[in-house]
């Protein structure tokens, strides 16, 4: 018996023979043989732990940092040196669910915390503190909004990011919702074609801001329609532009949710990131995940409590209002000290060097005579334009320099083939921009 492995060969034997299979193996009878391994995996030796360090360091060296110049839903932002340290201290880095208030306080306080943030960013009345990331939170928002309005069908913004659309599309299907996406226009919503689509069978509208193209969008017009037919607004936003931004809450939404990732939390190959959902208060009940809250204690102490969980999610199964949201407090955490180092003011200030590096990117490469802007409209951190020269290619060059640019939206629709999604965020520096608008030109015709 190894001795992770709790489990003896008698225990193993006695539980097959309960549930009626002769072996292990059988076990996995439903995967087909042809994307089974049969030729094992030729491992080497265990190492020692010097030998593993080495190893580990030689794989390291191989990683080739890139400046970069990409957005579409994950961003290289500015991650305060205290960040890392405090959230790696062991009672921040080990803890798991605060079941017992008692002892959780710290855990507790930081996750009120958090949802309180979120509140005054979105201008919204409650937020919760468990969800895995953006897609999965909008995915969660709008089996609340189907859960509230009693409706089957969703409408959502071919303006949406790809792959939130996916998630909800996914998890839709399983849920026999009818799910209906209204194709942009002109890299925005468009407006008629979703008012057009309102009917009684609609629960839920989603949008997202600034939309994933990255331009900006009034939804106020869209929200009175939305309204007037008893559906939910849902609008999945960058809480990082929140500070200069039109909030949720004033624009009229129901439901505000999105990726907390560009609170200082570092692209790390992909996550984890951090998830997060506010609402109305009239939705606070249909709401997953944990809601932490503040009261006092018998002796008159502040005191911090899980004031609701969706605890249904544990007991019904396929018929609970959520399946997928787990905790992210420590992310939650990393979120909460970064807006807690920047405060209001360094929100704003951030927010606008974003927005100021972006358009000094965008102003820069249109004057190489390589690029056209794709649209006029508004934009925050990221842009469409459109290249003369072939795209691919000048990716590829500027890769090996070390520049990661932008996203070829061809990838994603043959007919952008000509399109680069660019973003520029606060991290990027006057010196870096001007290289890389030196280096599309040098590389542009080569």
């Amino acid at each position: 018996m190894f001795k992770y492995i709790p489990h003896t060969s008698a225990d193993i034997k006695e539980m097959l023979e309960r549930i009626g299979v002769s072996d292990i193996d059988e076990l996995f009878s439903e995967i087909p043989e042809a994307v089974k391994n049969r030729a094992g995996y030729n491992l080497e030796p265990a190492f020692s732990e010097i030998e593993l360090r080495r190893r580990l360091e030689e794989l390291a060296a191989k990683n080739k940092p890139l400046i970069s110049f990409c957005g579409a839903g994950a961003y290289d932002v500015y991650t305060p040196a205290i960040i890392p340290y405090l959230t790696s201290r062991q009672e921040f880095l080990t803890s798991y669910t605060p079941y017992q208030p008692e002892i959780s306080q710290g855990t507790l306080q930081y996750i009120f915390e958090f949802q309180s943030m979120i509140c005054e960013l979105t201008d919204m009345d409650v937020s919760n503190a468990s969800v895995y990331d953006g897609a999965t939170a909008t995915v969660e928002a709008m089996f609340m909004a189907v859960s509230h309005a009693r409706r089957g069908a969703v409408l959502v913004s071919g303006t949406v990011n790809p792959r939130t659309t996916e998630a909800l599309k996914t998890y839709a299907s399983f849920r026999n919702l009818d799910l209906r996406v209204v194709e942009e226009k002109d890299y925005g919503i468009d407006v008629d074609a979703m008012k057009e689509k309102l009917n009684d069978e609609v629960a839920a509208v989603i949008v997202q801001n600034p939309n994933f193209f990255g331009y900006i969008e009034d939804y106020r017009d869209l929200a009175s329609a939305v309204k007037a037919n008893g559906s939910l607004l849902i609008m999945n936003v960058d809480p990082s532009t929140l500070s200069v931004l039109k909030t949720p809450g004033e624009i009229g939404a129901d439901i505000a949710c999105g990726d907390g990732q560009t609170l200082g939390i570092p692209l790390s190959y992909g996550g984890p990131y951090v998830g997060f959902i506010a609402a109305t208060k009239a939705l606070l009940r249909k709401m997953p995940g944990r809601i932490c809250g503040m009261t006092s204690d018998v002796d008159g102490r502040r005191a911090f409590v899980l004031t609701l969980q969706a605890r249904e999610q544990h007991i019904r199964r396929e018929k609970a209002t959520s399946n997928i949201c787990s905790n992210q407090s420590l992310m939650a955490l990393h979120a909460v000290i970064y807006m807690s180092l920047m405060g209001k003011a360094g929100l704003v200030e951030v927010a606008n060097r974003a927005a100021a590096n972006a358009r000094y990117l965008r102003e820069g490469l249109l004057g190489t005579g390589l690029f056209e802007n794709a649209t006029d409209r508004p934009f925050f951190k990221e842009f469409v334009l459109r290249s003369t020269v072939d795209i691919g290619r000048l990716r590829r060059r500027l890769l090996d320099a070390g520049i990661l640019f932008g996203l070829n939206l061809g990838e994603l629709d043959p007919k952008r083939e000509d399109e680069i999604l660019l973003c520029a965020t606060e991290a990027r520096s006057k010196a870096e921009i001007d290289d890389l608008i030196a280096k599309v030109e040098e590389f542009a015709h080569v």
